[in-house]
């Protein structure tokens, strides 16, 4: 009997380990993150958000209309999504690289007003960290985010227009490219 329990379970080690390396070759990369350019002229979610004051990390009461002229990089981020949390440290690179000049960098996060002041306490970045909860989500639904997926993040010009969108993490390559080529 030990012989076939043993021959039993050799021929089960042998259809994982196939199936394993059967999914291992056919495994796709990850999808790049879904964008898209905005019509030109497109500035109503812009002015919806501009007419948001939102507590910041801390609490305090800040009005996003104090980033208007800016080219203004618009993360909708939540401290329970693992992509969004991977991308902030490029973010916060990105943010003090480009200290002195017109790009300003902002996350609106979906959640709750203490789990976002907890994560910013736990983690240093290096950008303004607002609370938007729930609302928050319906804000990225007026710039496009249909499906409501996170990170999602909007490049939005300083004269007001958005001009990308990006669902997904980023890649940093392609917004610094675009980011140029404003």
């Amino acid at each position: 009997m030990k012989k076939k329990t043993l021959l039993a379970y050799s021929v089960i080690a042998v259809l994982f380990a196939a199936a394993g390396a059967w999914v291992g070759v056919n495994k796709k990369p990850p999808a790049p993150p879904i964008t898209h350019t905005v019509q030109p002229g497109v500035t109503g979610p812009v002015q919806a958000l501009f007419s948001q004051t939102m507590a910041d990390a801390a609490g305090s009461q800040q009005a996003l209309s104090q980033w208007k002229g800016k080219t203004l990089v618009v993360n909708f981020w939540a401290p329970w999504c693992g992509p969004c949390v991977q991308e902030m440290p490029e973010l916060s690179e990105l943010q003090t690289a480009s200290s002195g000049k017109n790009l300003q960098i902002i996350g609106i996060g979906i959640d709750s007003p203490a789990n976002i002041a907890e994560f910013a306490k736990k983690f240093h970045i290096a950008y303004p960290v607002y609370v938007a909860g729930i609302g928050g989500t319906e804000l990225s639904r007026q710039f496009g985010n249909q499906q409501g997926g996170l990170p999602y993040t909007v490049l939005i010009g300083p004269d007001g227009e958005v001009k990308k969108t990006y669902l997904g993490r980023l890649k940093f390559d392609q917004l610094r490219a675009d980011l140029a080529a404003m």
